[in-house]
């Protein structure tokens, strides 16, 4: 059973990427969390594949790629546990038959259960020549009362993905990203439409800076189930603390009815 939902303070480190330091980055992240924690936030995300970097080549992908429950999760799962505060973070997986998957997790550090979720709608050749694509998901976990459901960069793009979330009954959506300055629209415009299409606050956590030949462009982003913007980072490394309150979200499923009325349409013999 679900449990009433309480205000949730939510932290995104904007950062630029340290490729292929693992330790670095994950001392790093321990500093980010008792910060994140010290300024009473809940969650702390991260952007996409923070531990290893982004664009790092197939090479050192399949190199560094572990499985979900490896030392990467595991020293997550400490940091998250010293620091009283939940981490959703990227890294490359590697499954048991050796396809590498842009992931994400959300850990917890106590004995709650965790969410790993795969990249669906890869971006490119920089995605498709270190990925594969996973098939589409709509797993949830909880926490606070919170439904929560994780997508990655591009794939909040695509409306459906969202909105299968919505359906499933999240009613937070958490996006570690990598995006670049020519799509600053999915920050500023985007993400505040799929909060408020589908009656869901969205948190969407960028890099800054540069990455080889990528460069990065920051704005992250959290936005209420109203597609209200609550908090939005400049260009530069920043923590972005925002609080997401259970009172907006049902007000905002009150007055706007998207969601609902699609799950009627599918189920029109359900209690309404």
């Amino acid at each position: 059973m679900q449990l009433p939902r309480q205000d949730l303070t939510l932290a995104l480190y904007q950062c630029a990427p340290w490729p292929l330091d693992t330790e670095a980055n994950l001392r790093r992240l321990n500093i980010a969390a008792q910060r994140a924690a010290q300024q009473g936030a809940q969650v702390l995300v991260t952007p996409e594949m923070f531990i290893t970097g982004y664009n790092i080549g197939a090479s050192a992908c399949r190199q560094l790629a572990q499985a979900s429950d490896g030392s990467y999760a595991q020293a997550v799962k400490a940091i998250a546990q010293q620091q009283g505060i939940a981490i959703a973070y990227g890294y490359p997986e590697c499954d048991a038959v050796g396809h590498v998957y842009n992931a994400a997790q959300l850990v917890q550090g106590h004995d709650a259960p965790g969410l790993n979720y795969r990249k669906t709608h890869l971006f490119g050749a920089l995605d498709r020549n270190q990925f594969s694509a996973a098939p589409l998901q709509s797993q949830l976990i909880e926490l606070r009362g919170w439904a929560i459901g994780l997508l990655i960069c591009y794939d909040v793009e695509f409306g459906e993905n969202t909105r299968r979330l919505a359906l499933a009954g999240a009613d937070l959506v958490l996006v570690p990203t990598a995006n670049m300055p020519d799509y600053d629209f999915v920050a500023s415009t985007l993400v505040p439409v799929r909060a408020y299409e589908n009656q869901v606050a969205v948190a969407y956590a960028n890099y800054w800076g540069a990455e080889a030949d990528v460069a990065y462009g920051g704005l992250s982003t959290v936005c209420n189930a109203s597609g209200q913007v609550l908090g939005a980072a400049a260009r530069e490394e920043s923590l972005l603390v925002c609080t997401v309150r259970a009172e907006d979200l049902a007000l905002a499923r009150q007055r706007q009815s998207h969601v609902r009325e699609l799950r009627q349409a599918q189920h029109p013999s359900a209690d309404r």
